[in-house]
């Protein structure tokens, strides 16, 4: 983040508080989009209009430029996307929070990726106590967040091996702490500290912004995330999120 910051900003940044590199970021985030927004736009309009102009075109200049058109239409479209993801990480939307069962959504997010892991060969298993308590939590971004952690799981491993998925509530006080642990090379020691960074990757599939989403959603939930490399092999992601309210059974 902050050599993304200084070149941006031109100064230095590594004496500020995270919480102010985070908005400092958001804001640089905010007015790209912005700013890319605004060509898109007119590009948009630009093409409508010489599609108008075209449909009074001869036939055969229809047809040869039928298909630059439609790459045109979906080039703008990718851009416009991409846009859209970028002011969504610039302002995390407010969180909806109501009592959720952990298990049901890890289960879910398992179920989800559980064919993408088979055809790689890749076993995904999850354990948890009877009696898991609830967490106050946005279902949908607490979703994202094991989402994104597990694509980052299956990516490392690459093939033939295993993710593991693990929930409990009695390793810190007042918090449910969510494991995913995989068979993969781990986290290189000299990458550890960077691996949160806004587009930092290791791996040809990543974009960079999967395991910083995962950081925004669980701060913005109070909890926190701790990444290490697992004593016996392979990476390990703690999600930490504080337990309110009181323990339910999850089933």
């Amino acid at each position: 983040m902050e050599r993304i910051l200084a070149t941006a900003l031109g100064q230095d940044v590594s004496q500020l508080a995270a919480q102010e590199k985070q908005l400092l970021l958001s804001r640089l985030l905010a007015r790209f989009a912005h700013e890319v927004r605004n060509p898109l736009s007119s590009l948009d309009i630009h093409v409508q209009l010489l599609e108008e102009d075209l449909a009074r075109a001869a036939p055969q200049i229809r047809q040869k430029t039928a298909s630059r058109l439609e790459i045109i239409h979906g080039e703008l479209h990718r851009l416009e996307n991409i846009v859209k993801h970028f002011l969504s990480l610039a302002g995390p939307s407010a969180l909806d929070l109501r009592p959720v069962q952990p298990a049901t959504v890890i289960g879910h997010v398992c179920e989800l990726l559980r064919p993408e892991a088979a055809a790689r060969g890749i076993d995904i298993r999850m354990k948890w106590p009877d009696a898991l308590p609830q967490v106050s939590a946005d279902a949908a971004q607490l979703t994202q967040a094991l989402l994104n952690l597990l694509i980052n799981a299956i990516q490392a491993v690459g093939r033939d091996g295993r993710v593991e998925v693990n929930a409990a509530s009695d390793r810190r006080p007042d918090t449910l702490s969510i494991e995913v642990r995989d068979t993969g090379p781990g986290i290189p020691a000299d990458k550890q500290s960077a691996i949160f960074e806004p587009f930092f990757t290791t791996k040809e599939e990543g974009s960079g912004l999967g395991l910083w989403i995962v950081q925004q959603i669980i701060s913005a939930h109070g909890g926190a995330v701790e990444a290490a490399n697992a004593p016996g092999g392979g990476a390990l992601f703690v999600l930490h999120l504080p337990l309110r309210g009181k323990a339910a059974p999850d089933g």
